[in-house]
């Protein structure tokens, strides 16, 4: 493919690095790294104090975004006065010219709404599933206006917009050789992830201590109030909580797990934990709910039990020996490698830009 000058314009909650960001931090690392391995000429705009590896960003200073899952359906759209998200996006108009594409992986309202005025083309990875009307409504003008210019990480993720049929499923990856593969675990499992309710790290306490089994809680705390209620009710929690750590530490502790535990109470776009846990030869126990259910092979890499159903949870967890960790690690290698993700996401954009046919969708 021709060398590309490529735009990816990072989510407006917060510096890259900080963890706001989530799973959205993660892809941007990734993706940039591996595409600017093949040669494109990346850039990355986020707010400031950003620092995503080696990548050249450029930090737009301003009031952060309120984070989308945090607000509920009908709340209004938020644009603050000389706020991160406008000027981000006043940045990207300004310098169009330079990009042969640029990429929004903001879930906000505003870059889909500038899509028709910019002349570069915008594409748009949509990293979270529907949670608002205004976003909904966003996305499906994209598709009606904008054919091609919809990506997310999963079916699932794709279908809750009422339009799934217009997005291409792009799935996501990590460097495999940060993620070192452990044959023999010790006796805990892991829960990892921003400590926020829509994660339900309730549900994880109550089977673990329902099987007895040891937990080990790693992720930003995002929700200080909802961690503390979580303290009342199970107090070993805070025992249990290992903190927000870089890739290197991460793994080494999940690696060392008997399982990954996923209790999303929303649907998951997709669920990069779930990906890194795998590439350490880690089963994944999760709901049959969103992203998870399109990553576990259940009965082989992990189990996937009734959303919401802690005792379903509890009991697979007594199951996790029927699991076969060499089989984990496998799929990270076949679906999830970052050459897998650079070929997915190149295909998109030549189509985009009329240079190849569409692609094809990743295996789920």
């Amino acid at each position: 493919m021709d060398r590309l000058r490529l735009l990816l314009v990072s989510t407006p909650v917060g510096p890259l690095g900080s963890g706001l960001g989530g799973g959205v931090e993660l892809t941007l690392l990734n993706l940039g790294q591996e595409l600017r391995r093949r040669g494109h000429d990346v850039t990355i705009l986020a707010p400031a104090g950003s620092v995503l590896g080696d990548l050249p960003v450029v930090g737009v200073s301003g009031p952060l975004q309120p984070t989308a899952h945090t607000q509920g359906r009908d709340t209004p759209i938020v644009l603050h006065q000389d706020g991160v998200l406008g000027r981000m996006w006043d940045t990207a108009r300004q310098h169009q010219d330079a990009y042969d594409l640029i990429v929004n992986f903001a879930y906000d309202w505003l870059p889909f709404y500038l899509t028709p005025f910019f002349q570069t083309p915008v594409a748009h990875f949509v990293t979270m599933g529907s949670l608002s009307d205004a976003m909904d409504g966003a996305v499906r003008q994209v598709a009606d206006q904008f054919p091609g210019r919809l990506g997310a990480y999963t079916r699932t993720q794709a279908e809750t917009f009422g339009c799934g049929a217009a997005f291409k499923i792009l799935s996501s990856a990590i460097d495999l050789s940060c993620y070192q593969f452990c044959p023999t675990p010790g006796q805990a499992v892991a829960w990892l992830g921003r400590i926020s309710p829509e994660k339900a790290l309730e549900d994880a306490l109550a089977a673990t201590e329902m099987a007895q089994i040891p937990l080990k809680i790693l992720g930003k705390l995002e929700d200080e109030a909802y961690w503390q209620s979580l303290g009342q009710r199970f107090p070993q929690a805070a025992d249990s909580y290992l903190g927000f750590l870089p890739t290197q530490a991460l793994q080494a502790i999940v690696g060392q797990c008997r399982a990954l535990v996923m209790t999303p109470r929303w649907v998951e776009a997709f669920g990069n934990v779930a990906i890194e846990a795998l590439a350490c030869g880690v089963p994944v126990i999760a709901y049959d709910r969103g992203g998870p259910a399109e990553i576990v092979r259940s009965g082989t890499t992990g189990w996937l039990v009734p959303p919401d159903d802690i005792a379903a949870l509890a009991e697979a967890l007594t199951r996790i020996e029927a699991l076969d960790r060499v089989a984990c690690r496998q799929q990270a290698e076949t679906e999830y490698s970052l050459p897998a993700l650079g070929d997915r996401f190149e295909a998109w954009f030549q189509a985009m830009l009329g240079t190849s046919p569409p692609m094809a969708e990743p295996r789920p």
